[in-house]
């Protein structure tokens, strides 16, 4: 059981509402009560000045960011050791999971220029973050790999994280790869080199004639400018435009 003994009005509205949102078994206590018995962790503010037995751990949480302290109080009453592990699987909607311990804490899909800023704003202080990249996807992963920074990254064999869905259950693989691929050791990299193939840059040339109104198709010099992550594909279309192609 948690518990949240904070004088920290905000604070403790924050937490409650996080704890609650997370279904999480709570209790609450003024900081001068005594702590209850069966408590695992205690949840405090930074001016709280809370008498609690050496063998239950107290976390001090932050107006504004709740979700962080939640985060570490579940992993600690699990005996987790708290560490943050984000993985993707990468794709032209990347799945994202937030791992503590081993509890999955969030999850996202966002478009692949997205997954950095969400990948910086998950670690901002955590514990020895890492973060687990598939190796599908490769042009795509290795741009992501490449917007992330300060983060110590590893590539993960991705087969066999994509389940079966069975008849009915839509628009979650992606997140259930990215919590697989999560929990799986990669090898670490700093950045991966790919020389697009024939058929990735005939795939991206596609895509400029499904985005483009006027049904207009770049030519592989701007995919493959493309494909390594110099232009968009919007930029690479009026960039074909602008030339008069």
């Amino acid at each position: 059981m948690l518990v949240v003994a904070t004088e920290d009005f905000e604070l403790y509205h924050e937490l409650v509402t996080e704890l609650r949102d997370r279904d999480v078994n709570f209790t609450t206590v003024e900081p001068t009560e005594e702590i209850p018995d069966g408590a695992e962790v205690v949840l405090v503010g930074a001016d709280d000045d809370v008498t609690v037995d050496e063998d239950v751990p107290a976390i001090e949480a932050s107006p504004g960011n709740p979700r962080l302290a939640v985060d570490e109080a579940l992993a600690t009453a699990r005996g987790h050791d708290g560490r943050t592990v984000i993985g993707i699987d990468p794709g032209d909607v990347p799945g994202i999971a937030v791992l503590v311990g081993e509890r999955v804490v969030a999850t996202f899909q966002v478009p692949p220029g997205d997954v950095a800023e969400i990948v910086h704003q998950e670690v901002a202080d955590a514990p020895n973050p890492v973060v687990r990249i598939g190796d599908g996807a490769r042009l795509i992963g290795a741009r992501i790999i490449d917007e992330i920074e300060d983060v110590p990254v590893e590539l993960v064999d991705e087969t066999g994280t994509t389940p079966y869905l069975g008849a009915g259950v839509r628009g979650v693989a992606d997140i259930i790869a990215a919590v697989n691929i999560a929990r799986m050791e990669g090898e670490p990299i700093e950045s991966r080199d790919i020389t697009p193939t024939e058929g990735e840059i005939h795939r991206i040339q596609q895509r400029s004639r499904e985005q483009s109104p006027e049904n207009r198709e770049i030519d592989a010099a701007l995919a493959q400018r493309v494909a390594v992550g110099e232009l968009t594909i919007e930029e690479a279309l009026v960039t074909h435009r602008k030339n008069g192609e």
